[in-house]
């Protein structure tokens, strides 16, 4: 095709492309290249663990084990025994949003499901938890698809 061409439709689709890509979430731009699995977990426990320590005895609460795990669909989990479970990419996120879900599991360990109890206490701990979690819903599904380089 001619470059004279390619410009000319370029041009009368000019507002079309505009707003695709205005409907475009904003990448993070992860370097694959750059990121150590076996590296993110240690950053991803270490940081966790600091903010159990933290928040636990504030909450009340006394959690099992902490596992990282490589997680498809969530960020995060609280067994009925305690054992607390992160993916490892949080550590991908701006710290804020990791500290979120920390507090969001552990609030599970009082409060087994997501009643206006739960939310109340999260709220309490975090009063803004709906920006992290904003955070998730926009770049979430950018880092649960992020896969290092071999």
């Amino acid at each position: 095709m001619a470059e004279a061409e390619i410009d000319r439709i370029i041009e009368t689709h000019r507002e079309w492309l505009a707003s695709e890509r205005a409907k475009q979430r904003p990448r993070l731009r992860l370097d694959p290249r750059h990121i150590s699995e076996a590296e993110a977990r240690l950053a991803v426990r270490e940081l966790v663990a600091m903010l159990v320590d933290e928040e636990a005895p504030v909450l009340g609460v006394e959690p099992g084990r902490i596992q990282i795990r490589d997680q498809r669909s969530r960020w995060g989990s609280c067994s009925t025994r305690g054992t607390l479970s992160f993916n490892w990419r949080l550590v991908l996120a701006p710290f804020d949003v990791l500290d979120y879900v920390v507090v969001h599991e552990l609030c599970h360990l009082r409060e087994p499901n997501h009643s206006r109890k739960f939310w109340r206490l999260v709220e309490e701990r975090r009063p803004e938890w709906r920006t992290q979690r904003d955070w998730l819903h926009e770049h979430g599904p950018e880092l649960l698809a992020f896969r290092p380089a071999a």
